[in-house]
């Protein structure tokens, strides 16, 4: 382990143990693998290119992360909207640490056995911060944790109960793990008084794996996304697909049956992006205009937004998504111009 003005830095891809917990993990999730250092450099289109964070709104957010002890997506994935989201002072919470056990090629959280571990502490922290930012919308997201019984599902729902309870008139989006399919898991989270339940199916069918963890499974997403619509029909349901990674447009199109068949509500679509030279490499950059095209396509099978853009995330500016305008993407594009 290497320093950095006396601060201890880990090397992406190497091994190391977090001070705090004692949770041995793979920093950024994958380790060196040595060949997929190759065009790892690849250099962006113009679209692409999104401001470094900075402002007092973004060192507000930050310094209330710190201060409350959060892990936030914002930062564990490496998110190019870190800036512009923090500005507006909001954050998406990723709760139940910053380990994850499972291994997804594109992500950068990083890998490990918590072996049990949670911060009992977390579900008040996690609504006194969004209480103190005053944010009237959190996304509350989380790493799979395969190590607990039930996934996590009832520290996660603790979490949506106590930030509802201290924050009754915050919208509440929970960007869950699949819970290994389990289906009373899901259940015990819709139920816990969130406004948005989502699970992310990534990337198309041909292309699960390698993309995903070998735990992680199309039709796995697709069951816990159909099963939370059934089970509170007026709960919100959305899920996410990153673009760029050699699939058809085909299979877009086939990907947006299937999540209309499992009745999801709102779909976005962004480009992925290698977080570091041992993480799959991008395969294309899709334009804006291909994004809108799919996203028209989207509207033309029936769901309520489908979001889309190059820099588009789950989260990006979830608490906008049920304004059907693509939550301003073609405003932020010209601004830009």
């Amino acid at each position: 382990m290497s320093e950095f003005k006396g601060i201890p830095v880990v090397k992406a891809g190497t091994k190391f143990t977090n001070p705090e917990t004692g949770v041995t993990a793979i920093k950024h999730g994958q380790k060196n693998r040595g060949e997929t250092a190759a065009g790892a450099r690849q250099r962006k289109p113009d679209w692409l290119r999104a401001p470094m964070p900075a402002g007092k709104g973004f060192e507000a957010v930050r310094r209330n992360v710190r201060e409350n002890k959060l892990s936030t997506v914002c930062e564990e994935s490496m998110c190019p909207n870190i800036g512009e989201c923090w500005n507006g002072g909001t954050a998406t919470i990723m709760v139940m640490g910053s380990v994850c056990t499972r291994a997804c090629r594109f992500c950068a959280v990083d890998t490990g056995n918590p072996r049990g571990w949670l911060d009992s502490e977390e579900p008040e922290n996690s609504a006194r911060s969004v209480q103190i930012m005053g944010l009237k919308y959190v996304v509350v997201t989380s790493v799979d944790r395969d190590d607990l019984d039930d996934g996590g599902a009832a520290h996660y729902a603790a979490c949506v109960r106590a930030i509802k309870r201290l924050n009754p008139e915050t919208a509440v989006e929970a960007l869950t793990p699949d819970f290994d399919g389990h289906l009373p898991d899901v259940e015990v989270v819709v139920d816990s008084g969130l406004d948005v339940f989502a699970q992310n199916l990534e990337t198309v069918r041909r292309l699960t794996h390698p993309v995903r963890d070998p735990r992680a499974g199309y039709d796995k997403t697709l069951a816990v996304l159909a099963h939370a619509k059934r089970f509170r029909p007026n709960v919100t349901t959305k899920t996410s697909l990153m673009l760029g990674l050699g699939e058809t447009e085909e299979e877009i199109r086939q990907a947006l049956e299937d999540c209309s068949a499992a009745g999801v509500d709102i779909v976005t679509f962004g480009q992925y992006l290698r977080p570091t030279p041992n993480h799959l490499a991008v395969e294309r950059f899709v334009t804006p205009a291909e994004f809108e095209t799919y996203r028209q396509w989207g509207l033309e099978m029936g769901f309520m937004e489908v979001v889309s853009g190059p820099l588009v995330r789950s989260s990006y500016r979830a608490d906008q998504a049920f304004a059907k305008n693509n939550v301003g993407l073609e405003d932020a594009v010209a601004k830009r111009r």
